[in-house]
């Protein structure tokens, strides 16, 4: 994949061709989006996947279900919920993604991490294939009928449905704040020069803005553009981080995630915050950086978390570690295992 053009070139797709989509290339391009999230450990995920025009209509009705079942259903004019059903069931393929919640906020966060870093690289891979997609997540849809027709069970969470087709056209692109307008350094102005130590000149703070100014074309909704960065690569900042860490790295990036007071926009940005990220390792690859992504213990205190700047209503969403001797290949890591259910 050519990162860096299918990560500024991807939109987010409404319309689509009528053209089906065959089973065995979303099959295979979930297991390639798979082995492009790298991690430690080996988070838990399914898909369902609906494409045949009956599987299609049902879900369309499950999707509406909250919306009719309201008390404000019987004054919707049945044009309205028709127009959107209909929408639905001419989109080619749906596909709902589902994680394992967990008993503690940092796992459930790695296995949420996970899903969506995963279909942030299946819908760039897909582009790069003439598709396009849209990832949905309304609370419109979320009901009892909806959760029973994607299966969903108890220590399960629902990550997102993503429509799947050709598209019929590109949208015109967006602007993205540039990074360094979200930015801040921490810790002194004592990177190491040229002449000192060329090894780690890849990651300076010009060559990792450069790298972000791309990555922060992710999805998301509204273009709330819900994160900020804080680098630190010497210094009392950097030390600590280092302790914190127990690496002896050589900068850090804390990718730093707003929390809105609304739970499902809270959910949703941490979804984007979790694709800018993974925007960032495919274009480090790309460029044989070494970056090692944590979402460590530390970063749930808030008093660990106040000294680089941490704001209240803010949340460390991963640390990026840079450096040739990281202590930790996640090269190594298990690709996620993928299991996709037909209805």
């Amino acid at each position: 994949m050519n990162a860096s053009a299918t990560i500024r070139e991807r939109r987010t797709i409404r319309k689509f061709k009528s053209t089906p989509v065959a089973q065995e290339q979303i099959i295979a391009l979930l297991n390639k989006a798979a082995s492009l999230y790298e991690t430690d450990g080996t988070p838990s995920w399914r898909c369902i996947y609906y494409d045949s025009l009956e599987s299609r209509q049902r879900l369309a009705g499950s999707m509406l279900a909250k919306l009719k079942e309201s008390r404000f259903g019987k004054f919707i004019p049945n044009k309205m919920t028709d127009f959107y059903s209909k929408q639905a069931i001419e989109i080619p393929a749906h596909l709902a993604f589902i994680t394992e919640s967990a008993n503690t906020r940092r796992q459930s966060d790695e296995n949420y991490a996970a899903v969506c870093s995963i279909m942030q690289n299946f819908q760039l891979l897909g582009w790069e294939q003439g598709l396009g997609m849209l990832w949905y997540t309304d609370p419109l849809i979320m009901s009892e009928t909806f959760f029973k027709e994607i299966g969903l069970q108890n220590g399960e969470r629902f990550a997102g449905l993503l429509s799947i087709g050709y598209y019929e056209k590109v949208p015109r692109a967006r602007k993205r704040t540039p990074a360094e307008q979200k930015w801040t350094m921490i810790g002194g102005d004592d990177y190491p020069h040229p002449h000192t130590n060329a090894d780690i000149l890849p990651y300076s703070p010009q060559s990792i803005l450069e790298m972000l100014n791309e990555a922060v074309y992710a999805p998301n909704d509204g273009m709330r553009e819900p994160w900020r960065f804080v680098y630190a690569s010497g210094g009392d900042a950097a030390a600590k981080l280092r302790s914190l860490q127990g690496s002896s790295s050589t900068a850090f990036l804390l990718i730093v995630a707003k929390e809105e007071s609304d739970l499902h926009k809270q959910e949703e940005d941490y979804a984007a915050v979790c694709s800018l990220i993974q925007n960032f390792q495919l274009l480090a690859k790309a460029n044989l950086w070494h970056v090692y992504r944590t979402i460590p213990e530390w970063t749930y205190s808030r008093e660990k978390c106040t000294p680089f700047g941490i704001r209240p209503q803010e949340r460390i969403a991963a640390v990026l570690e840079f450096g040739e001797d990281i202590r930790r290949s996640s090269s190594a890591s298990t690709p996620p295992t993928v299991n996709v259910t037909q209805r």
